[in-house]
């Protein structure tokens, strides 16, 4: 778990943080979509659609936009599973965000840095905005009266999504949303690494390396293990362009993709029905954040394409159910949430 430190005159903070851009339905689904927005970002990623690294020591700003009054509460879940509560804070407590404009975290002018520390790895910052403002003593509490940071009760993603869901259950739906950002944290003295420059000749390319997803192309990565590794580079309306790479210690490995210039046409998407069973009827399920219906009389049909899709299933008195499955022909799947 990180720890916050206080430092005369520069009131030094210690963190650590995460990885690659993925739906913020992943962490708490919000059924409706409000004409609340909110944005959430790293200082060395303002597109919010790369994978910065940080490594241990350096300084790092979060930032979050909205665009209209709100309350922005910030979260950063770790590695380890631990759980963080970065605003508000003792240090810095206001939260009150007025409409299009944003709030930086420490903010210009705050007397303390945000630093990263350990543990090593892949983290995800969760913003959540709100009209109204939230009681989070059901999630999280100052442990000591000399605490700068509030201690969060969850454990895991999937424990600060249930313990959310319920603190925003009392408020109207379109008055609230959110937002995700990642970032990956390295040592000081990592072992030794290379680095991958990977060019293409269309816009909107994406590079996958060994099964994880880097970010964009005509970007040099850095910080890769030494070692033989599978890439691709995808690109909308083109074949994949696959290869295998060696990245070597202290070199940058260059990759250029060259797109051909057909469009390929994707196949038209065949739709799989899927029945949801659960003994708990009028549960509500979505399905990739959207509203796919209730359970009535033991279960519910949904049509989606084949694929993978998120499945979560929301019910008065019990525990939100949240898991991703990947769906290869029709089937059913059960579901039966504890209390």
């Amino acid at each position: 778990m990180k720890k916050f430190l206080m430092i005369p005159a520069a009131l030094l903070l210690s963190t650590a943080a995460a990885a690659p851009k993925i739906s913020a339905q992943s962490i708490i689904v919000n059924p409706t979509t409000p004409d609340l927005s909110v944005s959430v970002r790293v200082d060395k990623d303002s597109s919010g659609a790369q994978n910065p690294a940080y490594k241990v020591g350096d300084k790092a700003v979060i930032s979050a936009t909205v665009n209209r009054d709100a309350y922005v509460y910030l979260f950063n879940v770790n590695p380890d599973g631990s759980v963080d509560q970065i605003l508000p804070n003792r240090l810095s407590e206001a939260n009150f965000v007025k409409a299009n404009t944003t709030r930086s975290f420490p903010a210009p002018g705050d007397k303390f840095t945000f630093d990263i520390a350990g543990p090593i790895g892949q983290n995800k910052v969760l913003a959540l905005a709100s009209l109204t403002e939230l009681n989070l003593g059901q999630i999280s509490s100052f442990k000591t009266t000399q605490d700068q940071f509030a201690t969060v009760n969850a454990k895991s993603q999937a424990g600060l999504a249930q313990a959310l869901s319920i603190v925003v259950t009392p408020i109207p739906q379109n008055s609230w949303v959110s937002d995700t950002a990642f970032y990956t944290v390295a040592g000081v003295t990592p072992i030794s690494t290379g680095s991958l420059f990977v060019g293409a000749n269309v816009d909107n390319a994406t590079v996958t390396l060994n099964g994880q997803r880097l970010g964009g192309a005509n970007v040099t990565y850095n910080d890769l293990r030494p070692g033989s590794y599978p890439v691709r580079v995808q690109a909308p309306g083109y074949r994949d362009i696959s290869t295998t790479v060696a990245i070597r210690a202290g070199a940058t490995t260059n990759v250029n993709a060259e797109f051909a210039a057909v469009v390929v046409t994707p196949p038209a998407p065949t739709k799989l029905t899927i029945t949801i069973r659960s003994s708990v009827n009028n549960a509500r399920v979505f399905v990739d954040g959207r509203e796919a219906g209730t359970i009535g009389n033991g279960s519910l049909n949904v049509q989606v394409d084949r694929g993978s899709h998120e499945i979560v299933l929301i019910a008065p008195g019990y525990r939100t159910f949240l898991s991703t499955y990947n769906v290869t022909t029709n089937g059913q799947i059960t579901i039966n949430p504890t209390r």
